[in-house]
C-alpha cells in the first residue's frame, strides 16, 4: 500500500489534533464499563483472576476501569476511573468502592436500591471481578484533576432504577415528551437492546446469568 504522503519526515500537512471538550459535570451517560487487569491477587480476600491492581506507591489496590460511552451526543467518548478495592489509610476508600460496584450492578441489572428480595441479594453477588468487566449501566460524570493538575472526566456514581431518567437511558432512547420518567422492572431492563454480558457459566448450556441461578 501507498502512502499518499511521500515526505515522511514532514508534517507540515499534517491536520491538527481533534481536540475533546471535558463532558458536563452531571451529565448522565450510558456506559459499558472495562476493567484493565492488574494482575494482583488476594486469595484470603477471595480476589483472583488477576483483576485487580496494586499501587507501587502507596500499595492501595484498585480496579483499573475504562467507561466507553454508547449513546447520545458523546458516543465513543471514553473516560477513566478507578474503583476502591483496599488502602492502608482506612476503611472509606474501599467502601465508597463496594457501594460504586453495588449501585453499578443495580443499575445494570435493573434492580431498585432498596429491594432486599432473594432474586435481589443475588443480583448483587458476584464470582470475581471478571462479572464487572463488560458491565453497562448508567452512570453520572464527574470532574476532577489529573496527575498533571488538569480536568479530566471519570465516572465515579452509577444511576440506579429509581432515577427518573433511568428507563430512557439504559433503553438507549432519545429524550422525548413521551419517554418514559420512572424506575422500570427487572424485566424491563432484560428487554432493552443492551451489549452487556454476566459472567460465562461453569457448565455448558446454562444461559441464566450467575445471579439468576
Amino acid at each position: 500500500m501507498t502512502s499518499q504522503h511521500n515526505n515522511w519526515n514532514d508534517f507540515n500537512d499534517a491536520g491538527q489534533q481533534a481536540g475533546f471538550d471535558l463532558i458536563p459535570k452531571g451529565t448522565l451517560l450510558k456506559v459499558r464499563m472495562t476493567i484493565k487487569p492488574g494482575g494482583f491477587d488476594d486469595a484470603s480476600r477471595g480476589w483472583t483472576g488477576g483483576w485487580a491492581t496494586e499501587s507501587d506507591q502507596t500499595g492501595s489496590v484498585y480496579l483499573n476501569a475504562e467507561f466507553v460511552v454508547l449513546d447520545g451526543p458523546f458516543i465513543k467518548r471514553k473516560l477513566w476511573s478507578t474503583i476502591g478495592l483496599h488502602s492502608a489509610k482506612g476503611d472509606e476508600w474501599a467502601n465508597m468502592g463496594r457501594a460504586f460496584i453495588r449501585a453499578a450492578l443495580n443499575s445494570a441489572r435493573g434492580i431498585q436500591p432498596g429491594d432486599t428480595s432473594a432474586q435481589a441479594q443475588a443480583a448483587r453477588r458476584i464470582q470475581n471481578f471478571g462479572e464487572l468487566d463488560g458491565l453497562v449501566f448508567v452512570g453520572r460524570v464527574d470532574v476532577e484533576k489529573d496527575s498533571r493538575g488538569d480536568d479530566k472526566n471519570v465516572i465515579k456514581q452509577a444511576i440506579e432504577p429509581d432515577h427518573k431518567e433511568y428507563a430512557r437511558l439504559i433503553a438507549g432512547s432519545s429524550p422525548s415528551a413521551s419517554s418514559p420518567a420512572g424506575p422500570i422492572s427487572p424485566a424491563h431492563v432484560a428487554a432493552a437492546p443492551t451489549t452487556q454480558s454476566y459472567a460465562k457459566p461453569a457448565a455448558a448450556g446454562i444461559t441464566k446469568p450467575s445471579w439468576a441461578q
